[in-house]
């Protein structure tokens, strides 16, 4: 038969046990730690897309508001110009329908 347990062995072995659990109850914070961790990483990086996403929405709008501003300018100039061309054609045709006598 087996020799029974001394009291002394019980107590390293239940020692060496509660080491153990000591240890992996460490592990297991330093995990449940990381993983909280992770998922506040993850929210900020939704965050920061969303917003991102808002930015580039924002930046196409103002590209279209300063495409539209400057073209206006350049739609008011060619106006002009027509404007100066017609009254120059203008004078030109009545000089010289003037000088021809009509």
């Amino acid at each position: 038969m087996s020799e029974p347990v001394t009291m002394e062995l019980h107590n390293e072995a239940m020692r060496r046990i509660e080491e153990e659990n000591n240890r992996q109850n460490h592990r297991i914070e330093n995990l449940e730690q990381t993983v909280k961790e992770i998922g506040q990483l993850t929210t900020s990086v939704e965050k920061l897309a969303v917003s991102i996403e808002n930015m580039v929405k924002e930046q196409a709008r103002q590209g279209e508001k300063i495409e539209e501003l400057e073209s206006r300018d350049g739609k008011m100039w060619r106006q002009v110009v027509g404007y100066v061309i017609t009254a120059i054609i203008g004078i030109v045709v009545g000089f010289i329908f003037t000088h021809l006598g009509m």
